[in-house]
């Protein structure tokens, strides 16, 4: 079974012009797992969508994926 970060990797490809800049990793925090995306520069306002709809959209998937996996997820987009 793919992990959360492969999950998202692939869900944010189908969004992006350039798909083999998305790279997502986890990262153990205090209560859960932050989920840290980057994607390339000309790519950041589709990740974001119009008024934020995008990213949020990707942080209800994490939320779904963390009840599934039972555990928290937190997503964030890191700025290069």
């Amino acid at each position: 079974m793919p992990t959360a970060a492969e999950d998202l990797v692939a869900a944010v490809r189908l969004l992006v012009d350039d798909p083999k800049a998305v790279t997502a990793e986890a990262v153990e925090i205090e209560g859960g797992t932050e989920l840290r995306l980057r994607v390339a520069e000309s790519d950041r306002g589709k990740v974001i969508g119009r008024h934020g709809r995008a990213i949020d959209a990707l942080r209800a998937l994490a939320d779904v994926r963390g009840g599934r996996d039972g555990c928290r997820y937190e997503l964030e987009l890191d700025e290069d």
